[in-house]
């Protein structure tokens, strides 16, 4: 966890050391809702081991927002950063470990050392630079490229996550992701 913060921003030792002491172990099982919408997340998790995605809920259909594996954080993010209510799911894909943290503590650390203030800044300018690109891709790319720009950036995911799931994330049918899947060289 320290490698992957000080990879975001520089964070000196002893302030890194205390920060980490803070994240205590979590365990879920396979398919455990995390979070609900109407819940508000009360910690940010950093994930060990496992598999999670994110989604809403449309007239019992599921439409995916994002995976999350190791090393990346975790959550529900706007739910987080602004303590109201979730609009959707954060649930375990396969069975998983993290380290998390509370809001309150989170909110501590980043009033007591401008260092780690930074580096969540620096988070949080990372993730909106992810959502700006996945958005114009689901705005301006072809079934075709999203698929293929997504094969080129997470090509791991396509043995970490059911097809099903990652036809969702891509806004691709599920029976076109499969042509794809079986013409498309990844």
């Amino acid at each position: 966890m320290k490698d992957f913060l000080s990879q975001i921003s520089p964070v000196d030792q002893e302030i890194l050391n205390k920060y980490t002491s803070q994240w205590t172990e979590y365990h879920a099982p396979k398919r455990t809702i995390l979070t609900a919408p109407g819940e508000t997340e009360r910690y940010m998790y950093f994930v060990l081991e496992g598999t999670q995605k994110s989604y809403y809920l449309n007239k019992d259909k599921q439409h995916i927002i994002a995976f999350t594996y190791p090393p990346s954080f975790s959550g529900i993010p706007e739910s987080f950063l602004t303590q109201t209510p979730s609009k959707y799911y954060l649930e375990t894909i396969t069975e998983s470990k993290f380290l998390r943290l509370s809001f309150e503590q989170h909110q501590q650390s980043m009033k007591e050392h401008r260092e780690i203030e930074s580096l969540f800044r620096k988070a949080t300018e990372l993730f909106l630079i992810g959502m700006v690109q996945r958005h114009y891709e689901l705005m301006a790319f072809s079934i075709e490229d999203r698929f293929i720009a997504f094969a080129q950036r997470s090509p791991h995911l396509f043995n970490l996550v059911p097809h099903k799931d990652l036809a969702s994330y891509l806004r691709i049918d599920s029976t076109n992701f499969s042509k794809l899947f079986n013409t498309i060289k990844i």
